[in-house]
């Protein structure tokens, strides 16, 4: 599963447990970082939400991924089995459903929800 920028900044300024709440909703999958997602926090300099987000990323395996942006989320996942991207992007939510890829999302301040069948 690909974790997505935004995902990672709502997650680090809600104080939410992502492993915890990505092992209840998504048994047996691998929550992974795409290396466009670490470069775009980099980006985000050092703001208490990008802060926080960078260190929760670390705590997931970093995968190369070609691009930037929404777009490289959207390359990453499309036309590979197997995939799902954590976003709370609605604009990104839409792009991914739109091409039968499962999305997790945080609902309300504490949990987690899928969007499609993993």
């Amino acid at each position: 599963m690909l974790l997505d920028a935004n995902a990672l900044m709502s997650a680090a300024r809600l104080k939410v447990d992502l492993a915890a709440q990505l092992a209840a909703v998504a048994p047996g999958w691998e929550a992974v970082v795409p290396s466009s997602v670490l470069k775009e926090l980099e980006g985000l300099g050092g703001t208490r939400h990008a802060r926080g987000a960078r260190a929760l990323a670390a705590r997931f395996r970093a995968v190369e991924a070609a691009g930037q942006g929404d777009g490289a989320i959207v390359a990453a996942a499309t036309g590979r089995a197997g995939r799902a991207v954590l976003t709370n992007d609605r604009a990104l939510r839409r792009r991914l459903r739109d091409r039968g890829v499962p999305v997790v999302y945080l609902r309300g301040k504490q949990k987690l929800d899928v969007d499609g069948v993993l």
